[in-house]
């Protein structure tokens, strides 16, 4: 049989949603030349009949990005979770919001910053389904009575801040995308994007923060680049001006803002974090085996600009070890050691 590829897929997508492996998609498909080649939209691809019976039901073996977070909002909704938007992004694609619990205290979880970080969006989902099915349950995560915990706090999600980007580095680019001519002038014609960090016009979306955002500006390219580039002014991304209007209508009494790699946790911002900031990091880092660090020495990030402009605890919280994009089977080190930092997070 023939499939016509669709925005959003992968190789691996592709090879999961049919039952077989991606070497069997490879060798169906001679003009795709191995597992990393980008799919462009319209492709058609032959399905040969063999399958396999192994069949992870959270797709671990793949790629997460916008089609697949489309594909799970209703299926949160039906969980209890409230489905929102807190804005779009360049290109139009929404900025989706959750929210799950009922309690006073207000925490906020961000992730897909950067377009090489998808693997951030894809724990923050599973957090949530892993959340609101226990909590439909009446279950208890390990030992964490969760019932209890979403009567004590009101937690929200934005689990993918850059979905333009996080799509190019999944997808690649070509001839019908809308910014095809500025992503190649930026990338110097090169067609392989997983060195790519920045929002499909070139903008790094942690550095666009008022904090420190004119020293961290000088330091970095002068121009849109694939990485760095904080933009001609704090706030100038429809992405970043988003969440910073979402943190003022809202009251957090702390953020976490997961980011890869490093297997760190950074906590302070120049002295301006408040001083109970150092004893929830020490909780974090018990419940992950992640090692605290007080600052990452640069300006201009989301969780300096919450610390300096709302006096609060702020965290970046960099999952996993290597080099970005993580390959996909690198979910396992990051559900395993973050699960537990995300329930200990609600408690701080």
């Amino acid at each position: 049989m023939n499939y016509v590829v669709k925005q959003g897929d992968t190789i691996s997508k592709v090879a999961l949603a049919f039952q077989i492996r991606p070497f069997d998609l490879l060798l169906n498909n001679p003009t795709i030349l191995n597992e990393k080649s980008y799919l462009r939209p319209g492709l058609i691809l032959k399905i040969p009949p063999f399958q396999t019976n192994e069949h992870d039901p959270f797709h671990l073996e793949t790629e997460y990005g916008p089609s697949d977070l489309e594909k799970d909002v209703l299926k949160l909704e039906n969980l209890g979770v409230k489905v929102g938007e807190c804005g779009r992004s360049v290109m139009g694609k929404s900025l989706y919001q959750f929210e799950i619990g009922t309690g006073e205290k207000e925490v906020f979880y961000s992730g897909g910053w950067h377009a090489n970080e998808a693997h951030t969006s894809k724990f923050l989902i599973h957090f949530l389904f892993t959340l609101a099915e226990a909590n439909k349950k009446k279950k208890r995560l390990y030992n964490y009575s969760v019932s209890q915990l979403l009567k004590e706090v009101t937690l929200t999600v934005v689990p993918m801040v850059n979905p333009d980007g996080i799509e190019l580095v999944e997808q690649g680019i070509y001839e019908e995308h809308p910014y095809y001519k500025m992503i190649n002038e930026i990338n110097k014609g090169q067609k392989r994007f997983e060195h790519w960090s920045s929002n499909i016009r070139g903008v790094d979306l942690n550095h666009q923060w008022p904090a420190g955002w004119e020293i961290e500006a000088k330091e970095s390219p002068q121009k849109p680049w694939s990485r760095h580039y904080s933009g001609i002014a704090p706030l100038t991304e429809p992405e970043a001006i988003a969440v910073y209007e979402l943190t003022m209508q809202k009251e957090f009494a702390y953020v976490l803002a997961f980011h890869s790699q490093g297997q760190v946790i950074y906590w302070g911002y120049r002295g301006y974090e408040p001083p109970e900031s150092e004893q929830m990091v020490e909780k974090l880092s018990l419940a992950s085996s992640y090692t605290p660090i007080h600052t990452a020495d640069s300006d201009g990030g989301y969780k300096d600009w919450f610390i300096l402009e709302k006096g609060r605890p702020g965290f970046t919280i960099e999952v996993g070890n290597g080099m970005n994009p993580l390959p996909n089977d690198a979910f396992a080190e990051i559900w395993s050691n973050n699960i537990l930092l995300a329930l200990e997070g609600l408690i701080l």
